[in-house]
């Protein structure tokens, strides 16, 4: 990896038809963002699917990529894109939500100041229709998450992580070498966060890193991803495979590296 692309970013969106007229608040958001000297971000914007919907929306930025593919969900896209993300590190934007000022910055002061920590998430506040923010109790320290943490939480607490897979920074060779999100219909994220959280430590940012929009068309919000059985059976594969894995460690990067 040259050093040019060592310091790189690699923010991965996956998008579909419906939420595309969101873009372009996504792209002001990571517009905004600033970094340190020397480091810099590029967008891969992934459609699921191949339709005449999408590049409309796509901002006109030569760090901006936009690829199109068969559709298989927002994990596929997310992990098709993973073929040309060529940063130490990635961060998952979905197309529907915002950064908030800062997010980059603090995630990769994070990672950059420990090699032991793979990866990070951030507070979350849900961004309603109104335009006004709601958020939740219950989020842990600012500082590090380590090993086992998420999962033994979620498990103990109706499946319900106390971080957002939405706001994930990861150490792109990690992020690889778990084979990207999780090959399922919907909760491929929390699979791919409770898997990184059973191999390694992280880090959580109190400060609000992501604005998380509700609306009537995301994908959450409808009936068959609260389908009792598909959901039992998401969430047997997600724990089975995070715990699996607990056996193992990640190693950060040698000093230096």
């Amino acid at each position: 990896m040259s050093a040019a692309v060592s310091r790189r970013i690699t923010v991965v969106t996956a998008v579909h038809a419906p939420s595309a007229g969101f873009l372009p608040e996504a792209y002001k958001s990571l517009r905004a963002q600033e970094l340190p000297a020397g480091w810099e971000w590029r967008w891969l914007i992934q459609e699921d699917g191949r339709t005449d919907e999408v590049r409309p929306h796509v901002p006109d930025d030569e760090r901006v990529t936009f690829r199109q593919g068969r559709p298989g969900g927002p994990g596929t896209a997310r992990t098709i894109a993973l073929a040309h993300a060529d940063g130490a590190y990635v961060k998952v934007l979905d197309a529907d939500d915002q950064l908030t000022p800062g997010a980059l910055a603090r995630d990769l002061a994070a990672l950059e100041a420990d090699p032991s920590v793979g990866w990070a998430t951030s507070r979350v506040l849900d961004l309603l229709p109104d335009g006004s923010t709601a958020g939740f109790p219950g989020d842990p320290d600012d500082g590090p998450i380590e090993p086992g943490a998420v999962l033994d939480f979620w498990a103990a607490n109706g499946h319900r992580a106390q971080v957002h897979p939405a706001t994930l920074f990861v150490r792109r060779d990690l992020l690889l070498a778990l084979g990207g999100w999780m090959a399922l219909p919907a909760s491929e994220d929390t699979g791919l966060l409770l898997a990184l959280n059973s191999v390694s430590r992280g880090w959580f940012s109190a400060e609000v890193g992501l604005l998380y929009r509700k609306w009537e068309g995301q994908a959450t919000g409808q009936p068959s991803h609260v389908d009792p059985a598909e959901r039992a059976a998401r969430m047997a594969v997600v724990e089975a495979r995070a715990r699996a894995l607990a056996g193992l460690r990640w190693h950060g990067p040698a000093a230096g590296a």
